[in-house]
């Protein structure tokens, strides 16, 4: 068994596997009202942040996921002028979306500030954009606040969660993808994190049948490497509100004049590729309503 004094370990119990890293020491821990937020410096993988005991991001491999958790959405959209981030509170996403000069606003809601202030100090560099003008910070219920929010108003909606247990949970149901689906405009798009296809290809099945019940015309997962989190491959599904996925601005993507670490439109085309086992599994899954 591992040191727990010199590794950090998640364990998969469903998928009865595990992940370590080296650990140098603990740099932060906290019980907020919502959840436990702890920040390990690691050896090979720079800081380390811990929720409730899940791997969340680390300095080295965050880039994965917040590129594909924002650029493809956003070059999938003709004009995504205003973009709401539901969680998001280590402020990588909004750092990406905030990329696009075409955004006019970011809204970026968490309920649990703590994270944020935790990702100023530990993950300064996710952090960056925060004082941009376009960006807005709340610390309020994502949930409520999409409810709440003005009917064909968003362009996109970002859903950038944990995984769908505690605080998280209620936005993995057709309640709140039917909100979203309310508070989007005509040709609006939503993505979420979806979790591992190879550990949880329930949840993502689950999450097409909710779309379509809610009304989302079309659904279409992306792929991509996550080294950090169960398994090391991790997705993001993507729906439309009233139109098909089969589009997206390739030429804009390649002639882009900001910097990722990974996203490119190669990268993009290729994510939109599913192994056999999924088309599989979807094809279980409750049609799409027609486009």
């Amino acid at each position: 068994m591992l040191n727990p004094n010199e590794w950090f370990t998640e364990i998969a119990e469903d998928a009865g596997s595990a992940f370590s890293l080296r650990i140098k020491g603990k740099l932060h821990e906290e019980q907020t009202p919502y959840q436990s937020i702890e920040v390990y410096d690691t050896e090979t993988f720079g800081h380390l942040m811990v929720i409730d005991g899940f791997t969340m991001l680390s300095s080295r491999d965050n880039f994965l996921y917040h590129d594909m958790l924002s650029h493809p959405v956003l070059f999938t959209h003709p004009a995504p002028r205003r973009v709401a981030i539901i969680g998001g509170g280590d402020c990588g996403t909004l750092r990406e979306v905030l990329k696009h000069q075409e955004v006019e606003t970011a809204t970026q809601i968490d309920i649990d500030e703590r994270v944020t202030r935790v990702a100023e100090q530990f993950f300064p560099e996710l952090t960056a954009s925060n004082q941009d003008p376009r960006a807005q910070l709340l610390f309020e219920d994502g949930i409520a606040w999409i409810r709440q929010a003005a009917n064909n108003h968003l362009d996109v909606i970002i859903i950038d969660s944990t995984d769908p247990v505690g605080p998280a949970e209620g936005l993995f149901t057709a309640d709140f993808y039917r909100d979203c689906l309310n508070a989007l405009a005509p040709g609006g798009l939503l993505v979420q994190q979806s979790e591992s296809p190879l550990y949880h290809m329930d949840i993502i099945r689950s999450m097409y049948a909710d779309l379509a019940s809610a009304g989302f015309a079309d659904r279409r997962t992306l792929f991509f490497p996550q080294s950090i989190y169960p398994s090391g491959w991790w997705s993001a599904t993507m729906a439309a509100k009233d139109r098909s996925l089969d589009a997206w601005r390739r030429e804009d993507a390649e002639a882009a004049r900001f910097t990722t670490r990974y996203y490119n439109a190669a990268v993009h085309q290729a994510a939109l590729a599913a192994p056999q086992f999924f088309l599989d599994a979807m094809a279980e899954a409750t049609p799409s309503p027609a486009v």
